[in-house]
């Protein structure tokens, strides 16, 4: 028997459109939160990489939060020109450009460590119901990963 294409093609259906809605209405408020500190969201989700982990790669950079180098390059030329990191080439491998912030992007921290806490007070989750959501996220983010290798092999 054939599928009724009509039904699958119904927003309704679709597991993209809860997934996006979701995505932009959180990072949506982030927004207020990082305005006075002069930050996107993309700009705030590096420097919480390199809060954890500084010097390192913008390859690493790119995997860690899944963009591309032409969205990575003109977001830390910026942050570069705003003092707070410095972009120079790896020592072992000129066509590695590593990642270190100065003593302003180290001081942004402090600014910006209320954020999270904010930002999770607005999401109406159990503490049970949020682990959920991002094992299930992470289910999915991993997927797409493995799909992706295979189709490197």
């Amino acid at each position: 028997m054939e599928t009724d294409y009509r039904e699958a093609m119904k927003l309704a259906n679709q597991l993209c459109f809860p997934l996006y809605a979701a995505a932009r209405n959180v990072t949506g408020l982030y927004t207020p939160r990082l305005k006075p500190l002069g930050l996107t969201y993309t700009q705030y989700i590096v420097f919480l990489v390199l809060w954890e982990k500084d010097g390192i790669s913008v390859t690493e950079i790119g995997e860690r939060l899944m963009l591309d180098n032409g969205t990575l390059s003109p977001l830390l030329k910026k942050l570069e020109r705003s003092g707070y990191i410095e972009r120079r080439r790896s020592s072992e491998d000129e066509r590695v450009v590593v990642i270190t912030l100065t003593e302003a992007g180290k001081a942004l921290q402090e600014k910006a460590k209320d954020i999270p806490y904010q930002v999770g007070s607005c999401i109406d989750l159990s503490p049970e119901k949020a682990r959920t959501l991002y094992a299930l996220l992470h289910e999915l983010l991993d997927h797409r990963k493995s799909n992706e290798t295979e189709g490197e092999e």
